[in-house]
């Protein structure tokens, strides 16, 4: 088998879990925000979820497997900017992230952090409050809740420029990212794999599932 065939183990199961159900939940998350009325009850429990698995995906870029630890998104803004600008169809993929991927990952989950914090206080006056806006006043209930309708629409422009940076590798660059977030694999590269053994996963489920858990039942 050839290097351009040769498949390596990138992405490991609990990270992949992770990234498809937070697709789902942002997407449950917006369309009952837009659905409004007795919808906005499943709009704070996606909210919810969103939340525990940023906090899992905190923890699992501490602890995790190589790949899908922090320390890999770590690029100057000078590498960025050069790998934005040097971009080609026959450009080799990366193991991870690219540096440009590295940033879009990192904003977004900054992105996602300040949203579902500022849903936690967030308030519409009638019928619809965070779990913790009572802690707040109504100044600071008010502020928070303008923070995260406004937010709204950079996350349509981050999702935007992920789903065309998606579509450009794999229409120019013949390599489908969304593969191998499903499967784990890519091909064409030479680097170690990532360690997705049975109690990697153990242990990346059990902290996954935990954090949803949890995160529900202090707030169900």
């Amino acid at each position: 088998m050839n290097n351009h065939q040769k498949k390596v183990k990138i992405w490991d199961l609990p990270t992949r879990l992770f990234h498809w159900a937070l697709v789902l939940c942002v997407t449950g998350a917006v369309i009952s925000s837009k659905i409004g009325g007795n919808a906005m009850v499943w709009h704070i429990r996606f909210g919810l979820v969103v939340l525990a698995l940023l906090g899992f995906r905190l923890i699992w870029g501490m602890v995790g497997p190589r790949y899908a630890r922090f320390s890999t998104l770590a690029y100057s803004p000078k590498i960025i900017w050069q790998h934005l600008l040097q971009q080609t169809s026959n450009s080799l993929p990366h193991a991870g992230h690219s540096p440009s991927g590295a940033a879009s990952v990192i904003a977004m989950l900054s992105l996602l952090l300040l949203q579902t914090g500022s849903g936690l206080f967030s308030s519409d006056s009638i019928s619809v409050e965070g779990p913790l806006s009572h802690l707040l006043r109504d100044a600071s209930i008010s502020w928070l809740t303008w923070l995260h309708v406004t937010l709204q629409w950079v996350l349509y422009a981050l999702v935007s420029l992920h789903v065309m940076a998606i579509c450009f590798y794999y229409f120019a660059k013949k390599i489908n990212l969304t593969r191998a977030m499903l499967t784990g694999y890519k091909t064409g590269i030479e680097t170690p794999m990532a360690t997705d053994n049975r109690w990697v996963r153990v242990i990346g489920l059990t902290l996954l599932s935990g954090s949803i858990v949890v995160l529900l039942y202090l707030w169900g």
